[in-house]
């Protein structure tokens, strides 16, 4: 087995794969695949009947059920849509903090597991990688060359520089010219202001926009007890800190900046999923399509 494989646990695929990823918006374009949007239209597949309700056009009437059944029933058609989807990974320097699963391994996985859920609802999937800029992107496909050169470029991942993520989003938002699926991977270490106006960017562009802020726990409860020195992973600045002293003023500010992404993404409808790098991925990623399944 190739080793960027390894990102594709079979056990957890297996519990995922029943588990659709279901875009809001009907997307534009023709793709060889089909993806089964989560709204009912009027292409020529069959989708389900239903009881009739007053309003419902006559002509959508099948008169043969009634004839069998003495009731009123409605023909529903599934709409043949081409999603595009657009995966978004950060592997700037503040990714690699952790243990053994540092939060870029393990948005790795996570990364991996969607683009197999896309791929195998025969979606259009495609991926870019970053740090201060665009280090590499593959345009959406459904072809299976596409999905290995994805994961190929998910195991090649390794962590970089700075965080420069809202002029990247920008330069994102400005290449993808037919709406989509954007799913952001990242801590979200950024001036949130400026993180939440490029995100506001897709969505003034008609995308829908998924963004999963991957943290380590530590870097919540900050649970360090002697004075230690610390370094930044971005820019290597290092500090002597008593970690007792700023603890509890710590803990406020990093939940304030929570609290702050979580009510402006809502503002601006995005789905805003906080995962901890010690809940299992494929527990969190299934609680979060269960959830998102539950909303059409």
């Amino acid at each position: 087995m190739k080793e960027h494989k390894r990102y594709l646990d079979p056990e957890v695929l297996a519990r995922l794969s029943r588990l659709d990823l279901k875009a809001r918006l009907i997307v534009e374009g023709f793709l060889s695949g089909l993806h089964a949007s989560p709204y009912k239209g009027f292409s020529q597949e069959f989708a389900d009947y239903r009881q009739y309700m007053p309003g419902d056009e006559p002509k959508r009437i099948d008169w043969k059920v009634f004839g069998r059944r003495d009731r009123l029933y409605v023909k529903e058609y599934q709409e043949e849509t081409n999603l595009r989807a657009y995966l978004l990974l950060d592997k700037s320097g503040s990714m690699q903090y952790g243990g053994t699963l540092n939060k870029l391994e393990y948005a790795k996985y996570l990364t991996a597991s969607l683009a197999y859920l896309l791929f195998k609802q025969k979606d259009s999937v495609g991926i870019a990688t970053f740090d201060t800029t665009i280090n590499e992107i593959i345009l959406p496909s459904s072809k299976r060359v596409n999905f290995m050169r994805i994961l190929e470029t998910i195991e090649n991942s390794r962590p970089g520089g700075e965080t420069s993520l809202s002029n990247v989003l920008s330069e994102l938002a400005q290449k993808m010219k037919r709406r989509g699926l954007v799913i952001l991977i990242s801590d979200l270490f950024d001036e949130p202001e400026r993180v939440i106006t490029s995100l506001r960017s897709f969505r003034c562009r008609k995308h829908e926009v998924l963004v999963f802020q991957i943290l380590d726990e530590d870097e919540y409860k900050f649970p360090f007890g002697e004075s230690a020195l610390f370094r930044d992973l971005e820019d290597d600045t290092e500090m002597v800190i008593n970690p007792k002293v700023i603890r509890e003023s710590y803990r406020k500010k990093f939940t304030e900046l929570l609290n702050y992404y979580r009510q402006r993404l809502l503002e601006s409808y995005v789905d805003h999923e906080i995962i901890f790098t010690n809940t299992s991925y494929d527990k969190a990623l299934s609680s979060y399509l269960q959830k998102r399944g539950r909303l059409f």
